[in-house]
């Protein structure tokens, strides 16, 4: 089921203000766990995770900087 611009809309700010920093936090305990280990697999790790999230989410973004596509075009 397709959401709509205005449920997009609230997901995409609720996932921004509350999920991506919780998301942060948890990325930071990982590497906290991987300290002393080589540093380029460290980097390889943290580029994974800094993509990671945002693949799932691509429907939620979608569209969402852009008008309204429902609205009233009079308005």
């Amino acid at each position: 089921m397709a959401l709509s611009y205005k449920a997009r809309k609230r997901w995409s700010l609720f996932i921004l203000l509350v999920g991506l920093p919780i998301y942060i936090a948890a990325v930071w305990f990982i590497l906290s766990l991987l300290e002393g280990w080589n540093i380029w697999l460290q980097l390889g790790i943290c580029f994974a995770f800094s993509i990671l999230w945002a693949f799932p989410l691509k429907a939620v973004f979608l569209g969402v900087g852009k008008a309204d596509p429902d609205a009233d075009p009079e308005n």
